[in-house]
């Protein structure tokens, strides 16, 4: 039941969000977006006093290993800045993704509205697996640990050539249901022409944005498993750091340039959270050490990107 709940509210935020404050498309600014973005911070940040709350009390059974309110409430910060941190690589695929396609800044934030409605349904299947995983086998954790590790390796490798969005899997896939019309962008994603049922780049685009948050959240989920086992907490503390993307994105795609040492913070965060997991049995460190490590890790590196940067200036 309080999965149940919890997916209404999410839902009812998102229909509030696009029903009455992004009704029509229009091109959102980078005050706007800054707005939004605090905003859904500040009722992530507020959730985190309703799991403090649900814990304590035990509510509708939530918290069946006696889990302390306390230290339940830390898991979800850190799964939360753990999630968000990790975004931001997939902020700038999202934006490589809209240039690639051509998409008019006035339906980007239709296009991530409905790509955040697929991540929730994704996710929550990815969270469940991963939770029966985790509890069926103990080497596991040392599975998701290695994930990582080589997800970190992977970022430092750069990469020789411009990603061909239309030679992806997603768009094979897409192919295989509906012709696409390269032509055409607008707000439609499905388009009848000459009596045949095509989909649009806006559609395109939209399948390519589900796929990469897919690819995403294999490196994503797992850190956060390396914080909590507890798939409540995994799945809101997931999903709050989701909510908050779109607007993040249009805040920090024409910027990051500006925080280019990030993504060595994101290095250092997913070679602690994997080598955290692997280590595990013989070496435990709290979740509040993880979460003071992740927050300071971000820090120093929009630290150094603006250091160096006013120093190059």
């Amino acid at each position: 039941m309080i999965w149940v709940l919890f997916i209404l509210l999410i839902f009812g935020l998102l229909a509030l969000d696009l029903g009455v404050f992004h009704k029509k498309e229009k091109v959102v600014t980078i005050k706007e977006s800054l707005a939004w973005t605090a905003v859904w911070v500040f009722i992530a940040l507020s959730f985190g006093g309703v799991v403090y709350w649900l814990y304590d009390t035990n509510f509708l059974n939530i918290n069946p290993h006696q889990i302390s309110a306390s230290k339940a409430t830390i898991e979800y910060f850190s799964g939360y800045l753990i999630e968000e941190s990790l975004s931001l690589d997939n902020i700038f695929v999202i934006a490589l993704i809209f240039i690639y396609f051509k998409i008019d800044a006035k339906f980007q934030h239709n296009i991530l509205f409905w790509g955040i409605i697929g991540a929730i349904f994704f996710r929550l299947i990815m969270i469940l697996l991963g939770t029966t995983f985790v509890e069926s086998f103990e080497w596991s954790m040392y599975v998701f640990g290695g994930i990582l590790i080589y997800s970190a390796i992977r970022m430092l490798i750069p990469e020789k050539e411009e990603k061909d969005f239309k030679d992806s899997l997603a768009i094979k896939l897409l192919e295989k249901i509906y012709p696409i019309d390269w032509e055409m962008n607008h707000r439609k994603y499905i388009i009848i022409k000459n009596g045949k049922r095509m989909a649009t780049g806006l559609l395109a685009a939209l399948v390519v944005v589900e796929f990469s948050d897919i690819l995403f959240a294999v490196d994503s989920i797992p850190a956060i498993f390396s914080i909590t086992k507890d798939p409540f907490i995994v799945f809101t503390s997931n999903i709050f750091a989701i909510l908050g993307l779109r607007n993040l994105f249009f805040f920090l795609s024409g910027m990051m340039n500006k925080f280019q040492y990030i993504k060595y913070s994101l290095v250092l965060i997913l070679l602690f959270v994997g080598i955290k997991m692997i280590i595990e049995p013989w070496v435990h460190l709290s979740p509040l050490f993880s979460l003071i490590f992740i927050l300071s890790s971000l820090l120093l590196g929009i630290f150094v990107s603006i250091i160096i940067k006013t120093e190059n200036n």
